[in-house]
């Protein structure tokens, strides 16, 4: 073999080593996402989760690559909270996208980065946040006006029910953000003139009372604020609604999918494609004290006509109009 063949070739193998080396010495960063919630889990095959995963795709993660995914969830008791923070600290989680309140307060107790992604109230009001542009903790997200969403909610009924009088709403006693979204719903309902009747719940026990109480007194319609615990109970709620001929609103569109006859709120595909966006940020090193609070943009209206139809209830033409989607 000539000298300068030899120089090329001996040259071109300590290339190749030299790059392949750099390879193994820098693994790919794996980022560890987490998603916690008081009811059930959001999955990586749950609807929501697919579109959390999703966004991330379309943002340059991939799942066992340089993404890893965690779903906990505390099945309705809250009590569990706490150690499934302390097992996401175990595991290293970079960031956690929550749902409702009670998820939100142990993330922020626990000091793990962490994106509401919806149902957690008024943040500043429960405490969670300093302010929606400087949250100054450890947790930001998406937030919505619950005085806003609740006089649109009402005016939905009155438009089925133009004699709507007397509203029963329902809603979570020991959840906080819950509690103050039920008081902006009564504020709105009151400015109206329609009376409301006050059903707060605790336990799963607690919806026969609720239901006795309608039974007692009849309202004109429902209206759901809708939580872990409401949600978990759910079909309890449609039954009744429907088995008593009774007008039932909620605040988001999967309970109207799952059953409820309508829903006004936040699109939670939007909502989840923005969280996802938030982690991309917390995974490039921002923190969530930096990030101001979003509020949705798109919002819908849903109407089930099977349940409309089960239940007795039939809705105007120009009602049905502004409905962006009516599942048959």
């Amino acid at each position: 073999m000539r000298r300068r063949d030899f120089i090329l070739l001996f040259g071109g193998a300590a290339v190749a080593w030299s790059r392949g080396a750099g390879l193994a010495q820098t693994p790919t960063n794996i980022h560890r996402l987490g998603t916690l919630t008081p009811g059930a889990p959001i999955s990586a095959n749950s609807p929501l989760g697919k579109v959390l995963l999703s966004e991330l795709v379309q943002r340059g993660y991939s799942l066992g690559q340089n993404l890893a995914f965690d779903a906990r969830a505390a099945g309705g008791e809250k009590a569990k909270l706490p150690q499934l923070l302390l097992d996401f600290k175990a595991s290293g989680i970079d960031a956690i996208v929550a749902a409702g309140y009670p998820a939100a307060l142990a993330a922020k107790a626990a000091g793990i980065p962490t994106v509401i992604a919806y149902g957690a109230g008024d943040p500043v009001a429960t405490g969670l946040v300093e302010s929606l542009a400087r949250p100054g903790g450890n947790v930001t997200g998406i937030s919505d006006d619950a005085t806003t969403l609740s006089t649109k909610r009402l005016s939905l009924l009155k438009q089925l029910l133009p004699q709507l009088q007397r509203v029963a709403m329902l809603w979570n006693q020991d959840d906080l953000g819950m509690s103050l979204r039920y008081e902006a719903s009564a504020k709105a309902a009151q400015a109206i003139g329609v009376t409301v009747q006050p059903l707060g719940v605790r336990e799963p026990n607690d919806f026969d009372g609720a239901f006795a109480a309608m039974d007692r007194e009849r309202p004109d319609a429902i209206l759901m604020v809708s939580d872990s615990l409401t949600s978990l109970n759910r079909r309890r709620v449609f039954e009744y609604a429907a088995a008593k001929r009774l007008p039932a609103i909620y605040e988001y569109d999967f309970l109207v999918r799952d059953g409820g006859l309508m829903s006004y709120g936040p699109d939670l595909k939007e909502s989840f494609q923005r969280a996802a966006a938030m982690v991309d940020r917390i995974f490039k090193g921002a923190k969530p004290s930096d990030l101001p609070f979003e509020e949705p943009t798109r919002y819908l209206f849903v109407i089930n006509l099977k349940t409309a139809q089960s239940s007795g209830v039939n809705f105007p033409p120009t009602l049905l109009a502004l409905a962006d989607e009516v599942i048959e």
